[in-house]
């Protein structure tokens, strides 16, 4: 039914380079990801060949350091990349996403010999990662996690159960936080795990109200035995590398879910331009415009707001503020856009024939995961009035 093709998103980019990328992606987008994505979404199929695809082509190691298999790209473009990723289908820009997340602590606080042993297969050589922190009964409250690594000589022998790991099943490594000492933030460390190691097994995938074609599930160690050389950081790091981490993810989930504002956007002023009521296009009426423009708007300061917390990234200074705000705002915006985009398109928009049921569904898990926005707003306050007093 929409007559009016979205025009691509203008994007203010550094150099000629990132230029370039953002084409690649865009073709990559089109070409293999978009076409599939109800259908397989819908059938709960997990694209393992696209993250293929885009390892060969370089986007799995975007922000990380070209000696090890990355591209030295800026924060900047690499969240622009996922945007892009997300609003063809969300389960590969959070994949993406994802995977970035379950290499940072290797690509931060490994030590020399382990990045050249690991990173390059991490980044470009295939491999697709998972990220384990949260448990069945430690999800906010991450420092009370129960997963524990006891040390035998040389080795450390894993014991526990991770919950929501996105790539549950289907990674070829997780970068695991286990306790190895007291109880609370110090008494945790990050780990590298093959997916492969005896004692690795993954349940059932959840049945989820959105990004069907997404795995998620429980993750079982069961005495599974890693040698030092595969522990990142020093004992009792694990909790600073996971806090670490997260600020950067923030990042990227707002991103993605900026792509999936973007996407619903779009898929509304197709239909609102082409769909005749009362003789005229339904986007002549001053209501349906001004929700248009309300939405256009809210996405263009949810873009505004992760860029300006990425290039204090890329700057090296401070943004973790930022990125929970970033966060925040961007996901809580892609709820508000796609309710709003089913509205647009009325009866169409509740069937499956038309995507903006599937975006809506699909940005409400961007308001859970990686902290709740009721943790960002925890966040965003200690750095505004310190932390709470008890």
């Amino acid at each position: 039914m929409p007559d009016r093709a979205p025009q691509p998103v203008d994007r203010q980019l550094p150099t000629d380079e990132a230029r370039d990328l953002i084409s690649l992606v865009r073709d990559i987008a089109q070409r293999e990801i978009a076409p599939k994505a109800a259908e397989e979404e819908d059938a709960g199929q997990f694209p393992r060949e696209v993250f293929t695809l885009l390892s060969r082509t370089g986007l799995l190691g975007l922000p990380y350091d070209s000696e090890h298999g990355g591209a030295d790209q800026p924060y900047e473009v690499y969240l622009q990349v996922l945007e892009e990723l997300a609003a063809a289908r969300l389960t590969v820009g959070l994949g993406v996403s994802v995977h970035t997340l379950a290499s940072y602590a290797l690509a931060t606080y490994g030590s020399k010999q382990q990045q050249v042993e690991h990173l390059p297969a991490m980044l470009g050589g295939g491999l697709l990662g998972a990220y384990c922190l949260s448990e069945p009964s430690s999800g906010s409250d991450a420092a009370s996690l129960r997963t524990r690594a006891i040390r035998d000589g040389d080795e450390w022998v894993i014991t526990g159960t991770k919950a929501w790991i996105t790539h549950g099943g289907v990674a070829d490594f997780y970068t695991v936080m286990a306790r190895t000492g007291e109880d609370g933030p110090r008494g945790i460390t990050a780990f590298l795990v093959p997916a492969d190691a005896d004692g690795v097994s993954a349940a059932a995938p959840e049945k989820k109200m959105g990004m069907k074609g997404s795995p998620t599930a429980q993750v079982h160690f069961d005495g599974v035995r890693v040698p030092d050389a595969r522990r990142i950081g020093d004992e009792g790091q694990g909790f600073a590398i996971a806090l670490s981490a997260l600020d950067s993810g923030r990042l990227g989930i707002a991103a993605c879910a900026i792509g999936v504002a973007q996407a619903a956007l779009d898929e509304a002023v197709g239909y609102a331009t082409g769909r005749q009521q009362f003789g005229r296009p339904i986007a002549d009426f001053q209501g349906l415009r001004f929700m248009l423009a309300d939405m256009a708007t809210q996405i263009e300061a949810g873009r505004a707001l992760y860029l300006a917390a990425a290039r204090l990234r890329d700057a090296g200074r401070p943004f973790a503020k930022q990125a929970a705000m970033a966060k925040l705002h961007c996901t809580d915006t892609a709820m508000k856009v796609t309710t709003d985009a089913v509205q647009v398109l009325g009866g169409y928009g509740y069937t499956a024939d038309f995507p903006a049921e599937r975006y809506m569904r699909e940005a409400k898990v961007l308001q859970i995961v990686e902290g709740t926005n009721q943790i960002q707003r925890m966040v965003i306050a200690r750095h505004l009035a310190g932390p709470e007093t008890r």
